[in-house]
């Protein structure tokens, strides 16, 4: 093949990549990442599994998606059976957003005082169910 068609190929190879992906996260970076406000949805997430990494792996998706993830820690112990995602608001819209983003993980409203995030994603070691792999 001469050079000029592979480097058209892979242009074409290239730009349909892209045009996939914007398919997968571009149509949803408003709707999707973005609160009643229209603000950026703050997340908070903990790993309480045992698999290392998956919080670098989770928090990399959520920003992928447009979210801004403001922490990454380990959760306060390591054995959290279920995923789950934490509304820190009395609005639990938010975390309807992060969860619905995710997969349907559960949402569980407990609210608190705090400026650091509205959402804490708490990954436990059900995370096949989790949508990360798409």
């Amino acid at each position: 093949m001469a050079r000029g068609a592979t480097i058209l190929l892979a242009t074409v190879v290239l730009a349909l990549l892209v045009s996939a992906g914007y398919a997968r996260f571009g149509q949803h970076l408003t709707m999707r990442t973005h609160g009643p406000e229209h603000r950026v949805i703050r997340v908070q997430v903990l790993n309480g599994s045992r698999e290392a990494g998956l919080g670098l792996r989770v928090a990399s998706y959520l920003r992928e998606g447009g979210f801004h993830v403001v922490e990454i820690e380990n959760a306060d112990r390591s054995d959290y059976f279920a995923s789950m995602v934490v509304a820190r608001r009395d609005d639990d819209a938010p975390a309807r957003v992060v969860s619905r983003y995710l997969g349907g993980t559960p949402v569980i409203k407990q609210a608190w005082s705090s400026d650091l995030a509205e959402v804490t994603v708490v990954l436990g070691s059900d995370r096949s169910r989790l949508r990360i792999d798409e």
